[in-house]
């Protein structure tokens, strides 16, 4: 189960005016899930040290008034780990929010496999607003390639 970083397809509908995005996916043998299931395994069971970065993460970003974790979403907003829900479908999840530096977006996807199995996607569509947004995105990089990688991995499980 190799994981690999594919071209996303833009412009996507969930931002589409997107300025930076990646994809990546990887086939999960034998189990047909759903783009929700996919997102849940991805992203409920994450490793302390992802909790640890993303703690650190959020006291860095407190400063310049940027939202920093789940309290700041509206009651009754559905959640997949600490990402609100924007739109559902078996094959499709669209996850994230829009904020002062950038928007973004986590697209789930879970295609059939025709010989069994799902082809599970994590694609990342942001949109900077300034250039803390851009600063933001070039310092978290290395993190987010390495955390998207760790959460396909925990598709295997």
């Amino acid at each position: 189960m190799t994981i690999r970083e594919v071209p996303p397809p833009l412009p996507h509908p969930a931002l589409a005016d997107a300025d930076w995005a990646d994809c990546f996916e990887m086939i999960v043998p034998g189990e047909r899930l759903s783009a929700e299931a996919v997102a849940r395994r991805a992203f409920e069971q994450m490793p302390s040290w992802v909790d640890h970065l993303m703690a650190l993460r959020n006291l860095l970003v407190r400063p310049f008034g940027l939202k920093h974790d789940s309290s700041e979403i509206p009651d009754g907003t559905p959640l997949v780990g600490f990402f609100p829900v924007q739109s559902a479908s078996e094959q499709e999840l669209v996850l994230g929010f829009d904020d002062r530096h950038l928007d973004f977006r986590i697209v789930v996807g879970a295609l059939p496999e025709p010989h069994g199995g799902t082809r599970a996607s994590l694609m990342t569509l942001i949109r900077r607003h300034n250039w803390l947004g851009r600063a933001y995105l070039a310092t978290i990089l290395p993190f987010h390639k390495l955390i998207v990688r760790r959460s396909l991995a925990g598709l295997r499980a």
